[in-house]
Formats: structure tokens, C-alpha cells, sequence
């Protein structure tokens, strides 16, 4: 096998992940309290899983990297090739994360390698290229973002394959975060801050917006972004049963009914497990909205699991007011068969029939015919 040579850009967050144990929900703003207090870093072996991986291809791969903690100690710590290319603060900052990033394109790399988390990749992308492919070694509390492996080990095995392989082909994925102070307050507000294109290795990349292998938790992790990202003030929101609207209340931080329906209105929780009278009594016209899934193994959306949405609640909200989510996989076992109602009125069933735009993952939606049954 003919392995090709690959200029890597080496960046590390020493401090990403810090955050999680100390249950801060990110490590955002953290750095001086994790330098004060001696606190251990967490990324470092996380992107040792990586670098073992590598070492047997140690002669094909030489990197370029900041200094001291933010890619040098690691690189020297296994002897690979390396050049410090950029020297940043003591402690480093984000700001050297950005300036770093640029400084190693500018001097040309294959491919630019950082670890971190959301945060960090929102400042490997503040000023770099749209054209410099990335791929991130995840490290961080938070990783909403499709630009990183599936695991260290995983985007290892992607930067393998490009030895092995040579051309691999780019994809674009997008770069997402959420307000920390928000999310430590309970309340989740995940946003897409821009793209950057990544190689593609549909087994190791997280991003699920490509077709291909899909991870259900990192597919409901991108399904619940994108509804949350999509709520509106002052709208009343029924939550339909089932694991992926439950992924929803979850980024929400709000407790959540598996096997039953809530009602929500601005990120807070009005009801749990209500009956379909209770639905019928805190249904507001024009103001409410419904949130729900497959249910069943046929592709029921309405009439398995979920009886307490009454014919009378599905006909005051309206098709245009009913919100799918499913992931790709759950679609794809239908094998082509159409959504099902089964409300037991027959003429709202045909009323609800037609296409439907469901929510598959983080700014992906598919468009899926919904049929009465026959």
C-alpha cells in the first residue's frame, strides 16, 4: 500500500472539558478559575487517544502547532514531527485558538486537526478560510457541532484514511454553540454560527446531515437544536410522546413524559401528562403549536400512543401547526410506506394527508407523504 505524506495543523484547548466535571455544563469562561484552583485538565488524554492511533504512521505525518500547551507538549511527548509555528500567551486564550488557526493555514496544511468543543470551534472558524478543510478531535462538555469525530479515536481514523487513501472528498458542516450562562440557567438555545468543510468519512464524522450511518443520540441531539432553536415567544407548544420529542424537552432541561403529552410556553413547562380534556382547555387558538414523532412500528403519527390528541385538539391546531420530527433511520424502516393518522375520524384523516417537511437533524428536513389509512 502506497501511504501518502499529510501536513497537519495541531491545535489544543488544554482547558475544553474542564467544565463538565465541575457540572458547569461547559468550560466557557472557566480558564482562570481551572488555572487557580489546579484544577486537572481533561482534554489532553482525550487527544492522547488520538495521537496513538497515529503513531504508526509517525514517518508520514508532520505537524504544525503552537507552542506549550496548545500542541507541542503532546507532540513532543510521542516524538512526532513537528514545527511551532505560532507562540501563544501563557495561559493561551481564544483569541490565540483564532490566530493560531490562521497562521497555520497561511503556511499551508492538508488538513487543520484542532481538539476542543463548541466554543472552540466557533474560534477555529471566527477568521479561517471557508477553503482550509478542519476536523475536530472532540474534548469539550458540549459538541453540537458536525465538524468533529464521532470519537478521538474516530477522527484519527478519518486523518488514517486520508494516508491510505489520498483524495478524499470535502463535505460542508456547521458550527454550532449554545449560550453557556443560558444553558446553566436551564434554558438551551442552540444556534448555527457558520460552515467549514471537513473531510468525509460517513463512519467517524458526527455531522448528520449527510446521509449515511447515523448515531441516534447525536441525531437527536441535532433534531432537538434545531426545534429549539425554532420555538417562538409566546406560543404554546403540546410535546407528543415518544424518545425523539423526549430529546427535545431534554435540551430544554425541562422533565418530560415519555409515554405522554406536556404542554410548554416560553422554555417553561405548564403541564405534564395531560388528558385530551386538559389539552382541549389550555389550547389557544392561533397560538399553539404541536410537537410530535413516529409512534408504532407502522409510522403512526397519530392514533398509537398517543390518543390523547383528540380529533377535536388535531382540528382546532391545523396541518400547518403540526411539527415532525424523526430521525432518518426511523424513515427509512418504513421502507417507502407513507405516515399514518388514525385519529377515528375519517375525514380529518383525509384532511391530513399530503407531504409533510420533517425535521431529520439540525437544518435538515425531508420532505415525507403522510396517507389515512385505506
Amino acid at each position: 500500500m502506497q501511504l501518502h505524506n499529510i501536513t497537519l495543523g495541531f491545535i489544543v484547548n488544554p482547558y475544553s472539558g474542564v467544565g463538565g466535571a465541575l457540572a458547569m455544563k461547559g468550560s466557557d469562561g472557566l480558564r482562570d478559575t481551572i488555572i487557580n484552583d489546579n484544577i486537572p485538565l481533561t482534554s489532553p488524554p482525550r487527544v492522547r487517544q488520538a495521537l496513538e492511533l497515529l503513531l504508526p504512521y509517525k514517518a508520514q505525518i508532520h505537524f504544525k502547532t503552537a507552542n506549550d500547551l496548545m500542541g507541542q507538549a503532546l507532540l513532543e511527548e510521542y516524538g512526532f514531527h513537528y514545527s511551532v509555528v505560532y507562540q501563544a500567551g501563557k495561559p493561551c486564550s481564544s483569541d490565540d485558538t483564532a490566530n493560531a488557526a490562521v497562521t497555520m493555514s497561511e503556511q499551508g496544511c492538508d488538513l487543520l486537526l484542532f481538539a476542543g468543543g463548541d466554543g472552540t470551534a466557533r474560534d477555529i472558524a471566527k477568521h479561517l478560510s471557508y477553503s482550509q478543510p478542519v476536523l475536530g478531535i472532540p474534548a469539550g462538555v458540549k459538541i453540537h457541532s458536525g465538524v468533529y469525530g464521532l470519537t478521538p479515536s474516530a477522527s484519527a481514523k478519518v486523518v488514517i484514511n486520508m494516508i491510505e487513501q489520498g483524495l478524499v472528498s470535502l463535505v460542508e458542516a456547521d458550527v454550532m454553540d449554545i449560550d453557556e450562562v443560558a444553558f446553566r440557567q436551564g434554558r438551551v438555545k442552540a444556534k448555527c454560527y457558520s460552515q467549514l468543510q471537513i473531510p468525509s468519512d460517513l463512519k467517524y464524522i458526527q455531522s448528520v446531515k449527510m446521509s449515511g450511518i447515523e448515531s441516534e443520540e447525536l441525531v437527536l441531539m441535532d433534531i432537538a437544536a434545531h426545534v429549539v432553536e425554532e420555538l417562538e415567544d409566546d406560543v404554546r407548544y403540546i410535546m407528543g410522546s415518544g424518545s425523539t420529542v423526549a430529546a427535545v424537552m431534554t435540551e430544554l432541561g425541562l422533565d418530560n413524559t415519555l409515554l405522554g403529552v406536556d404542554v410548554i410556553e416560553n422554555g417553561e413547562l405548564l403541564a405534564s401528562d395531560c388528558t385530551s380534556g386538559q389539552l382541549l382547555e389550555l389550547f389557544e387558538p392561533n397560538k399553539t403549536k404541536l410537537v410530535i414523532t413516529l409512534i408504532g412500528g407502522q409510522g403512526h403519527i397519530f392514533g398509537r400512543g398517543n390518543q390523547q390528541l383528540s380529533p377535536q385538539l388535531i382540528q382546532k391546531l391545523g396541518r400547518e401547526n403540526i411539527i415532525i420530527v424523526a430521525t432518518k433511520t426511523k424513515l427509512n424502516h418504513l421502507q417507502g410506506k407513507a405516515l399514518v393518522c388514525d385519529t377515528s375520524d375519517s375525514e380529518l384523516d383525509k384532511q391530513l394527508s399530503g407531504f409533510y417537511p420533517v425535521i431529520t437533524g439540525y437544518h435538515d428536513q425531508v420532505m415525507y407523504p403522510v396517507a389515512n389509512p385505506e
